[in-house]
């Protein structure tokens, strides 16, 4: 595990750019694994800013994204479609046709979520994995269990998670009650995990991930196993794991 600890939200995402501008660059036909949230926007933003400045091609790229809430179509403005095509895809030169989330509208979890494992594989696996941190240590939406999810799966939110989500939706009642989610072997299968967290909120839950024991009521813990795994954060979510 590498960790870059950064000094705000704004140099921990020009870093976690710089990681994956390496990416691109050094393979331009990569095969990205993209995230939503509020942390990784700015990571987005210096991505659109360096292709705009010419620094970046993501014609030959691939994505495939981490989650979707059951029930919503890509046109819903709180789906992760939507998200993603607002805050990158719109404003890149990447093909449409070559960025993959999972079906939120295909009411059959099955068959989602076969369809999903059998994206990644005919895309030949993750060169890099980008992963936000959730309050109680899910990625994706990876929750707290008693065993690690392998493949794509249909999940229950959590209550917390409902909570963290419904300031995104007119009331809570309309906040998805399920989500399609790539499983923790999928995320582990990546060739490099990037993670970005930021906030002084996030540090009891990131020491708890990063120096604590692997076990999937922590879902993240287990990136402590990966092989090339990269945390950047900034001072206030690493306080407590570098101290």
């Amino acid at each position: 595990m590498r960790i870059f600890c950064c000094e705000d939200y704004a140099d921990m995402s020009r870093k976690a750019a710089n990681v994956i501008s390496a990416q691109i660059i050094n393979k331009p036909n990569s095969v990205l694994g993209l995230a939503t949230g509020s942390t990784p926007i700015g990571t987005y933003e210096n991505l659109v800013a360096r292709y705009e400045q010419g620094d970046l091609d993501f014609s030959d790229i691939t994505t495939v994204n981490l989650d979707e809430y059951k029930g919503l179509s890509g046109e819903h403005d709180q789906s992760y479609r939507y998200f993603m095509n607002y805050h990158l895809f719109s404003k890149v030169n990447i093909d449409l046709s070559r960025t993959n989330v999972p079906d939120g509208t295909e009411p059959d979890s099955d068959k989602a979520c076969a369809d999903y494992n059998a994206i990644i594989d005919s895309v030949g696996g993750i060169d890099l994995q980008l992963l936000g941190l959730g309050h109680n240590g899910h990625i994706g939406f990876n929750e707290p269990s008693d065993c690690f999810d392998k493949l794509t799966h249909c999940v229950d939110l959590t209550e917390s998670t409902i909570e963290a989500n419904k300031r995104f939706f007119e009331k809570v009642e309309d906040v998805p009650r399920q989500a399609y989610t790539m499983g923790i072997q999928t995320i582990m299968s990546a060739k490099k995990v990037l993670m970005v967290v930021s906030g002084e909120d996030k540090a009891d839950i990131v020491a708890k991930a990063f120096a604590g024991p692997i076990t999937p009521e922590v879902p993240a813990s287990a990136l402590q196993l990966h092989q090339d795994f990269i945390l950047v954060g900034d001072k206030a979510a690493l306080s407590k794991l570098l101290q």
